[in-house]
């Protein structure tokens, strides 16, 4: 196995969440409205979105990483593209949870980060997202 093919099988794809935690920006979802008419050059996106360079260069790093967008190289310039497979995931995805009973296991349980943890990885997690005051009696709280 040559090294490049180790590192690439040694580093885990984009999650689902780190799908969603890409649409939750508001440039991003610009970037990728724009993109919806096709392919773009990073030149077109920033100066319709009139964008610094760095900053709309950061923006596709979250989306290319997230596999939100393709890009590929012409020259000196770059340009991106809607993942229709990516989206297509997604669809699929709030579709099963558009569908799924009230009383059954998220559709999402199996695709999880925490599903892929090594063991001991989530206890900061679980303990940052216990409530304020667990274990203490306020009466302001509900």
């Amino acid at each position: 196995m040559t090294p490049a093919a180790a590192r690439a099988r040694a580093v885990p794809g984009p999650t689902v969440a780190d799908a969603f935690q890409a649409l939750s920006d508001e440039t991003r979802l610009a970037v990728l409205e724009m993109l919806r008419d096709g392919e773009r050059c990073v030149c077109d996106l920033q100066a319709a979105l009139d964008a610094a360079q760095s900053r709309l260069s950061f923006h596709l790093k979250v989306l290319k990483d997230a596999g939100l967008v393709t890009d590929r190289k012409e020259g000196r310039w770059s340009y991106y593209a809607l993942n229709a497979e990516r989206f297509a995931e997604l669809e699929a995805i709030m579709s099963a949870f558009a569908n799924a009973p009230a009383s059954g296991q998220s559709p999402l349980h199996s695709l999880t980060r925490a599903a892929r943890r090594p063991a001991g990885a989530g206890v900061r997690a679980a303990v940052s997202s216990a409530p304020r005051s667990a274990g203490k009696r306020d009466k302001s709280c509900c």
